[in-house]
């Protein structure tokens, strides 16, 4: 059940999704300026978890150190990252445009079209691999709904 470094990756693979499963995580190297501050203020800002990359790798990760240090931080996507954890995937876009982070307000449209625009689906497996599978090129970071909906 535990190796030389902590749980195995099957058992790190469990613990995350019984914790995550249906939830959602923002991963971060900090955030500038008053990023943070604007993203609590948006309805639902405060519900997504939030993990700071720069404090990864640990020798002993708790599951969701695991999985970002393991699967998320190797694919090697601008960040922030917003991750929505299903049962068997996780949907990741990043959330910059331009080099610099977008307006938290944006999350809300991002989350309207997640099904169909990420930049790549990580399919989880019970073994504690992951398979990546990208799906927008990571230049496309528009808020497509938006755009819709303003008529654009």
């Amino acid at each position: 059940m535990f190796g030389l470094f902590g749980p195995r990756p099957a058992e790190q693979m469990r613990r995350f999704l019984d914790r995550y499963t249906g939830r959602s995580l923002i991963v971060h190297q900090g955030f500038s300026g008053d990023w943070l501050e604007e993203l609590l203020k948006q309805p639902g800002g405060g519900g997504h978890f939030r993990i700071d990359s720069r404090r990864l790798p640990r020798r002993r990760p708790t599951p969701v150190e695991w999985l970002v240090q393991t699967h998320i931080l190797p694919l090697e996507l601008p960040q922030p990252l917003f991750l929505d954890v299903r049962e068997d995937a996780v949907l990741v876009r990043h959330l910059t445009r331009g080099g610099t982070p977008v307006h938290p307000s944006e999350i809300a449209w991002f989350l309207e079209e997640l099904d169909q625009r990420h930049h790549v689906r990580l399919r989880l497996e019970e073994d504690g691999s992951a398979h990546a599978e990208p799906v927008l090129p990571l230049e496309d970071n528009e808020a497509r709904s938006m755009l819709e909906h303003l008529g654009l």
